[in-house]
């Protein structure tokens, strides 16, 4: 008679850890599951703007280096823009950066780029930038759809169209290869950038 009342609040207990136990798991699983939504749409257009301006200082430099510095300058302005506007947005949803999502976008986007710095180097070194527009086209696409498959379904989309222009700056004349930067870099970020912020929350 007196153990029935001490054995309810044990089971009550046990089912409370249980279900605890189980919405860990349930919370885990979707955070893997889920997507890279901090992608923000207003930094690409911002990086696009950026693009757009460092074509036109680029077209306007008489030697290689000026053309190269005008567009790595850009390059590093875009990735801190790209960087510090993800992290407001990320935060604002109260979500991270480092999630699992987001370590998965990291570790599918970054090779390529890796892969691209080294070309760009081994390109400057063998004094042939002609192939340079093209290839930072194409990588750079290759790191949008590979990091976008754990984003919104637009964003690999957008790597898709640098490919594209990518792969027209690299059986274009060579004087295309800075109007191709241009359209690429700084078009294509331009229009997506406004597609993510209107449809995906900024």
């Amino acid at each position: 008679m007196t153990t029935e009342p001490l054995q309810k609040p044990r089971q009550i207990e046990a089912l409370h850890d249980r279900a605890m136990d189980d919405l860990r798991f349930i919370r885990k699983t979707m955070e893997r599951a889920g997507a890279f939504t901090a992608v923000s749409g207003w930094g690409q257009v911002l990086a696009g703007v950026s693009a757009l301006a460092a074509g036109l200082v680029a077209s306007r430099q008489s030697t290689t280096e000026g053309w190269l510095a005008s567009w790595l300058a850009a390059a590093v302005l875009a990735f801190v823009v790209s960087a510090v506007t993800s992290q407001r947005k990320a935060r604002a949803a109260g979500e991270s950066l480092f999630s699992a999502p987001g370590r998965k976008f990291l570790l599918s986007f970054v090779p390529a780029l890796v892969v691209g710095a080294l070309l760009t180097a081994y390109f400057y070194r063998a004094g042939s930038i002609a192939g340079l527009p093209g290839t930072w086209l194409l990588v750079y696409g290759t790191a949008v759809v590979a990091g976008g498959a754990f984003s919104v379904r637009v964003v690999p989309v957008m790597g898709v169209c640098f490919m594209v222009v990518g792969a027209v700056a690299l059986f274009s004349p060579p004087d295309w290869g800075n109007l191709c930067m241009a359209v690429g870099f700084g078009g294509i970020h331009i229009v997506f950038g406004l597609i993510i912020a209107r449809g995906y929350g900024g």
